[in-house]
């Protein structure tokens, strides 16, 4: 049971306004209405510290509570409760508004309150999260660019692994550009497309039209945007990353992380020590199987999905990845072993909660993942952040100084 209040105000919160009721323990209460814009999230503010209120009970149904918290933050708590186990809690939630409802299953500790970020962490994950946002545009981006090419005969992408990579592009620049196929291989040094001519010869029969050519063009010069805004993203978040430099190392020991799923991963947890045990850390990743019950039966069912779906996302990616490293490795015979049992879809499930729970013991620990006694050497390096090409005496002292070295100033005469 968590904490019971004297007092508590319920919260429910729309697009434009917040429908609020402040309930005590005796039964009195009290309801306004406020709009969601910053000055009326004040006078709510100025409402709750009016009447001594210490805690507010809200959803966390999309991002409206977002702003409120915001508000609220540091001089009233503010207790999130997740809307799915709200709605299992028996009751008479259709008969009384739903600010009064939330109100009092706060008052008698009914209501298991969401993990609510730091303010850094929040923005930590903002900007992971945009990263992911932005380049699943590239990737539609390039898609477009992959049916086009189709509809016109042309099947780069059964000789190119990645047709955005530096031949890839060459080829794609020379056809839009109106070279011929034979103009194209002839005229280049690129000793990649050199030894592979024939098979581009027979990838490309088709020929574009002027609407298409125009198309991938543009499409080319969006990905070259979008190129740059990733790398100035991934350059931020590095520079936030710091704080978090050791996790970030031992996240990266294990096969399959590298800089962008290691740092994906510790900004989707937050504070790990928030969980004692990795399977509380799995279950509120909510990569853990659904539990029925019939009589003294028990069943497993599908995962739950319950929490971050951009965690849970990125460790299906590690996973898929550890089963393509080369040679042998402990990560992967255990998904052998689980897909002998069940199949490819839930073997590689369980690898990334496998994942995930290494990951907690190692992070508690302040340990590096090793396998057969030795520590993984990694290949992917940490990005540098966007340094300017010129820098004035005091930042150069200052880079110095930061690097253990004793800087004085001398004046040349």
């Amino acid at each position: 049971m968590n904490k019971r209040w004297d007092k508590a105000c319920g919260a429910d919160v729309h697009k434009r306004f917040i429908d609020a009721t402040i309930l005590t323990s005796d039964g009195t209460k009290k309801y306004r209405r406020f709009l969601t814009d910053i000055e009326s999230l004040l006078v709510f503010r100025d409402w709750l510290i009016e009447e001594d209120c210490q805690v507010v009970a809200l959803e966390s149904t999309g991002v409206y509570w977002i702003p409120i918290n915001t508000v609220l933050e540091g001089i009233v708590k503010v207790l999130v409760a997740n809307a799915y186990k709200i709605k299992h809690i028996p009751g008479r939630k259709t008969d009384i508004k739903d600010s009064e409802w939330l109100a009092e299953l706060c008052i008698n500790g009914m209501i298991e309150p969401s993990r609510i970020f730091p303010k850094k962490d929040r923005e930590l994950r903002d900007l992971t999260r945009a990263r992911e946002a932005i380049v699943n545009s590239r990737s539609q981006v390039k898609n477009r660019i992959h049916a086009i090419l189709d509809t016109a005969n042309i099947k780069l992408s059964s000789v190119f692994t990645d047709l955005f990579g530096k031949s890839g592009l060459e080829l794609l620049t020379g056809i839009t550009s109106g070279q011929s196929i034979e103009a194209i291989i002839s005229g280049t040094n690129n000793r990649w497309i050199n030894n592979r001519a024939e098979e581009i010869r027979q990838a490309v029969k088709g020929t574009l039209g002027t609407a298409q050519t125009f198309v991938i063009k543009e499409c080319l010069d969006v990905i070259k945007t979008i190129d740059k805004s990733v790398e100035n993203i991934t350059a931020e978040i590095s520079s936030r990353m710091k704080v978090k430099n050791e996790d970030l190392k031992i996240a990266m020991s294990i096969p399959g992380i590298g800089f962008v799923a290691g740092s994906t991963i510790l900004a989707e947890i937050g504070d790990f020590r928030d969980f004692k045990t990795p399977d509380k850390l799995a279950a509120w990743t909510g990569i853990v199987s659904s539990v029925y019950q019939s009589a003294n039966k028990l069943s497993l069912g599908r995962i739950t999905k319950q929490g971050s779906k951009h965690l849970r996302w990125i460790l299906v990616e590690v996973a898929n990845s550890v089963i393509k490293v080369k040679g042998r490795n402990n990560l992967k015979s255990f998904f052998q072993r689980v897909k002998s049992r069940q199949g490819f879809n839930k073997a590689i499930v369980a690898l990334a909660r496998k994942i995930l729970c290494i990951l907690h013991h190692l992070l508690i620990n302040r340990e590096l993942y090793i396998e057969d006694g030795k520590t993984r050497v990694k290949k992917s390096k940490i990005p540098r952040e966007n340094v300017s090409k010129t820098m004035t005496v005091d930042e150069m002292i200052k880079i110095l100084s930061e690097a253990g070295y004793v800087v004085s100033r001398h004046v040349l005469g």
